[in-house]
C-alpha cells in the first residue's frame, strides 16, 4: 500500500494518470521541433505526433523517443499543441478523453480567442488542464529543419489561463507549467486574457508580416541590389513567410488586424498627403512626432 501511495504521489496523486515529466508533442514544424529539442536535451521524455512520416522519423533519430500514439497521450503530463490552429484543435477534440486527469495541455498558437474557445470546453468536460500559451519567438524560416533547442532562450512567453479558477489554483497551475517549460528558457512569463493577447498581437506581429509582405511588391525591390543595407534587411525580414500558417492566423484575429491596417493606412495618408504638396513643415511634425513617440515607447 505505502508503495501504491508514492506511486500516486509521483503522478501527482492522480493514481493511473501520466507519468510525471513525460511530453507530446504535437506537429514538428520550427516551434513543436524546437520544444521537442529543448525539453529532449534536459533528459525528458518527449514523443510526438505529426502529419508528415519522413518528419517523425527524422525527429526519432535523435530527438523524440516515440511516436505519440493513442495510448501514449495518457501518459503524458505535459502535451503542446504546436500546429496550425485547426490542425491543434482538431488533434486535441478526437483525443480530449485520452488524456490524463491532472495533465496539462497548452499550445503555441499566435492567436488565443479562437483556440482558447475551443480548447477550454473540452478541459471543463475533462480533469485536465488547458491553458493558452504563445511563445513570443520565431525565425522567417519555418519547419523542423529550422528548430534548435535554443530558439526560446531569454524569449517571453505569453499565457492565458481559464477565467473560472480562483487566484491560488491559478498560480499553482502558472508555476507548474513554469517549471514543465523550464528547460526551454524563457525570459518572462506575461498572464494576459485571449482578447488583449490578439488585441496586441495584431499589432506587435500580424501587422508586422503585412507591411512587410506587402513592401517587397514594389517594382523597386527588384533593383535594390546595391542600393540597400540596414533599414531593408529589418523591414524585409519577415516578408518571407508561411503562407497557409499566417492565413489562419490573420483570418482568426481579422477584426482586430484589420482595424490595425486601416489605422497604418491613415498614417501612411498623412505623410503622402503632405509629400504630394511638397509641404516641408507638415512633413517634419509627422516625422519629428514618430520620433517622439518611439523614444517615449523605449523610455528614452
Amino acid at each position: 500500500m505505502a508503495q501504491d501511495d508514492e506511486a500516486r504521489a509521483a503522478r501527482g496523486g492522480h493514481g493511473e494518470g501520466f507519468v510525471p515529466g513525460r511530453v507530446g508533442v504535437v506537429c514538428l514544424g520550427l516551434i513543436g521541433g524546437s520544444f521537442a529539442r529543448a525539453l529532449h536535451a534536459a533528459g525528458r521524455e518527449v514523443y510526438a505526433w505529426d502529419r508528415s512520416d519522413a518528419t517523425l522519423e527524422l525527429a526519432m533519430v535523435d530527438v523524440v523517443d516515440g511516436r505519440l500514439t493513442d495510448e501514449l497521450v495518457r501518459s503524458c503530463e505535459l502535451i503542446i499543441l504546436a500546429g496550425y490552429p485547426r490542425v491543434s484543435v482538431d488533434w486535441l477534440r478526437r483525443r480530449q478523453a485520452l488524456v490524463a486527469p491532472g495533465a496539462v495541455v497548452i499550445d503555441t498558437v499566435g492567436v488565443k480567442r479562437a483556440v482558447c474557445d475551443a480548447c477550454l470546453p473540452m478541459a471543463a468536460r475533462h480533469d485536465w488542464h488547458f491553458v493558452g500559451c504563445h511563445p513570443m519567438a520565431g525565425t522567417q524560416f519555418s519547419g523542423y529543419a529550422h528548430s534548435r533547442a535554443n530558439l526560446f532562450r531569454g524569449a517571453p512567453m505569453v499565457m492565458v489561463p481559464p477565467a473560472g479558477m480562483d487566484d491560488v489554483e491559478r498560480l499553482d497551475l502558472l508555476d507548474r507549467i513554469e517549471r514543465l517549460l523550464a528547460p526551454c528558457g524563457f525570459g518572462r512569463f506575461t498572464v494576459t486574457t485571449a482578447e488583449r493577447h490578439d488585441e496586441v498581437v495584431a499589432f506587435t506581429s500580424q501587422l508586422a508580416h503585412v507591411v512587410s509582405n506587402a513592401y517587397v511588391k514594389s517594382p523597386s525591390a527588384r533593383q535594390h541590389a546595391g542600393f540597400s543595407a540596414g533599414s531593408y534587411r529589418d523591414l524585409t525580414r519577415v516578408a518571407r513567410l508561411n503562407a497557409p500558417m499566417w492565413r489562419e492566423l490573420f483570418l482568426d484575429d481579422a477584426d482586430n488586424l484589420s482595424r490595425e491596417i486601416g489605422t497604418l493606412i491613415d498614417n501612411l495618408r498623412q505623410y503622402k498627403d503632405a509629400i504630394d504638396a511638397r509641404d516641408g513643415e507638415r512633413l517634419e511634425r509627422l516625422l519629428v512626432e514618430g520620433d517622439r513617440l518611439k523614444r517615449e515607447i523605449e523610455g528614452r
